[in-house]
């Protein structure tokens, strides 16, 4: 069971590490195929339609780091559930700043590769707004 409680530990970390350093592939992968995201109000489901959506959400921004912290799983067999407190700074294409302040719900699934991956990801978002984060070669 540890095994499995770091396993998703890492796919949530590898998660943030994918968006911070713009590995779609990676971040792609974090995903089961038949996946539901929901955020903002929509829901997608399966992995090519999430990472569409994804790559439409960050077209317009330069960078994110993406912080999940204080995460609490729940282990069931092939499934599992999580928690996570979420803080997120971006910087958008025009330079100014961003922050989120939200949780994450998730389900978890293992696949048939034996690796944990996303079957469920929900946004609740307690704060998105301008952050201090301004380019300060601009000025």
């Amino acid at each position: 069971m540890q095994d499995d409680d770091r396993a998703i530990r890492n796919l949530v970390a590898s998660y943030c590490h994918a968006i911070a350093e713009k590995d779609d592939k990676a971040w792609a992968d974090t995903w089961a195929e038949d996946a539901e995201w929901v955020l903002l109000g929509q829901t997608v489901r399966g992995r090519e339609a999430i990472f569409a959506h994804y790559k439409r959400l960050v077209s317009g921004v330069r960078w994110v780091v993406q912080l999940a912290t204080d995460g609490i799983i729940e282990l069931q067999g092939e499934r599992a559930s999580g928690r996570w407190q979420v803080l997120e700074f971006l910087q958008g294409a025009g330079g100014a700043g961003g922050q989120n302040i939200a949780r994450y719900r998730d389900g978890y699934v293992r696949c048939s590769d034996g690796r944990w991956r996303f079957e469920r990801r929900e946004l609740f978002v307690t704060f998105f707004g301008p952050a201090d984060l301004n380019d300060p070669k601009r000025g």
